[in-house]
């Protein structure tokens, strides 16, 4: 739907790349979704910030030893474009512009009726309606350079970038695909990661208003190990009431985001009904009882199984992400 930049293949290596972390994860098969390898590495802060590539060199190091040591070499990838970098905004055209022409309108239009906090960006769109007068688009953008300095990072480390997603869309695909999508619903999408959190709200599968926030990490504070799965294991060893800080900040966003949508995007017409959270932060639980408390709504998790050891577990939060992703394109 978004970030159609190149064509599609098969047996594609999922890829998320994030401030503190490489993840993939390879597609056994499509229904019940399941991983068939997966792979993280954990990257120390200063490497990507704010979803912008700061050191170069040392993650082109880095990744060269991922692909080598997932053995993924040479092989196709989907990749997400980092929360940071992209905008989302409804844009209104002329009902004569025929759809076929729309893309091209858009462009033209860049930097005149239609303005954005960059230049030269690449994007995708997708219609919400058209009253006769005017077709109601939901624009996706992000920097063109940005997107494309990662895609040449692949492409340096012998990977073929073919697609390209945003994670609100992957996590909700996944979230339709185990059918936990509900009529009628106006669902605020929480994506609580270690280093981040953005905040999207969707009607019906269309996320309509997206919102990241950075949270401050100071590695020192935390004890970092590999679990089971070879995945990052994180305990916090700091002032739990610094996290208790952060936490607040974000509940205070969230407050903001619903009055937003309630007030000024939906003129009161709809609410949100439900909440889905999900990410990497290891206290999940602890924010999803004060959300709870706090709105008064049900909050929705996303748990697959998967059998490990001979024995059935619950797919890791840093791995829904990536096998979102992994669904895109799959008939």
């Amino acid at each position: 739907m978004v970030f159609s930049l190149f064509s599609s293949k098969n047996r594609i290596i999922n890829l998320v790349l994030n401030d503190h972390s490489i993840r993939y994860v390879e597609l056994k098969q499509s229904n019940p979704p399941a991983a068939q390898k997966w792979g993280e590495r954990f990257l120390t802060p200063g490497i990507i910030e704010d979803g912008k590539i700061v050191d170069i060199d040392s993650l082109t190091n880095i990744l060269e030893e991922c692909v080598d040591d997932w053995k993924i070499h040479r092989r196709s990838i989907r990749f997400i474009v980092p929360d940071q970098l992209v905008i989302i905004r409804k844009v209104n055209v002329p009902a004569e512009i025929q759809d076929d022409e729309l893309m091209g309108y858009l462009y033209l239009e860049l930097g005149s009726t239609i303005h954005l906090p960059f230049e030269e960006p690449v994007f995708d769109f997708y219609p919400l309606g058209d009253n006769g007068k005017t077709k109601e688009l939901l624009l996706f953008a992000a920097p063109e350079q940005n997107v494309m300095e990662y895609s040449h990072l692949f492409s340096s480390v012998k990977l073929k970038p073919v697609a390209a997603d945003i994670s609100p869309l992957s996590l909700y695909r996944l979230y339709h695909k185990l059918e936990l999508a509900e009529e009628n619903e106006t669902l605020f999408t929480i994506q609580f990661a270690l280093t981040s959190v953005n905040l999207s709200i969707f009607e019906g599968a269309v996320p309509v208003v997206m919102r990241p926030f950075a949270l401050p990490f100071n590695i020192e504070k935390w004890d970092i190990k590999r679990d089971h799965f070879g995945l990052a294991k994180c305990k916090y060893t700091g002032d739990t009431n610094e996290l208790a800080g952060q936490f607040g900040d974000i509940f205070r966003e969230i407050s903001k985001l619903i009055d937003y949508y309630r007030y000024t995007l939906n003129h009161e017409n709809h609410d949100i009904t439900k909440f889905l959270l999900t990410g990497d932060h290891p206290m999940l639980q602890a924010i999803e009882d004060d959300l709870k408390e706090r709105f008064g709504l049900p909050v929705g998790r996303i748990t697959l199984a998967m059998n490990s050891t001979e024995k059935m577990e619950n797919i890791p939060d840093q791995l829904l992400l990536p096998l979102g992703l992994a669904l895109k394109e799959v008939k």
